[in-house]
């Protein structure tokens, strides 16, 4: 059991199920409520969560423990989620949240691409071919071809 719960596979899978979650309860949430101002009240949320996980965890650590290149890139990804939050919620307020997740998903294309590119990162055959799948699926299911 211990394994299982230090395995990526698991977290991967959770990840991806609380992303599902986010889609359907932000698609009702971003009804009433400016899409913009309604991410705010979700980073709000998980600082909360997030201070709280740290707290119960005895994870806080001094800022100066973080190596300043940690620290960039680490606010370099903290823009780059606020800026796909903010641009994931004005496209759930705009459109049906079973067209907007699955091109949203098409980040795990470029996330491959990316990882190629710049971190050398090296995919088989078998897994490029499941990207390419992951990227026409993804078009099939947004556009309904």
């Amino acid at each position: 059991m211990k394994s299982f719960l230090a395995s990526w596979q698991l977290w991967a899978l959770l990840s991806a199920v609380f992303a599902a979650l986010t889609a359907i309860f932000a698609k009702v949430g971003v009804a009433n409520v400016g899409s913009d101002f309604a991410t705010f009240i979700r980073t709000v949320v998980i600082l909360a969560a997030i201070a709280g996980m740290l707290t119960l965890t005895g994870g806080w650590q001094g800022l100066g423990t973080v190596s300043l290149r940690s620290l960039l890139f680490l606010v370099l990804s903290g823009l780059a989620t606020g800026a796909s939050w903010l641009c994931y919620f004005r496209a759930l307020q705009l459109g049906d949240a079973a067209r907007v997740a699955p091109i949203d998903k098409l980040s795990v294309v470029l996330v491959a691409l990316f990882a190629a590119l710049f971190l050398g990162e090296k995919l088989t055959t078998i897994g490029w071919a499941g990207v390419a799948l992951i990227g026409g699926g993804a078009i099939l299911i947004a556009t309904g071809l």
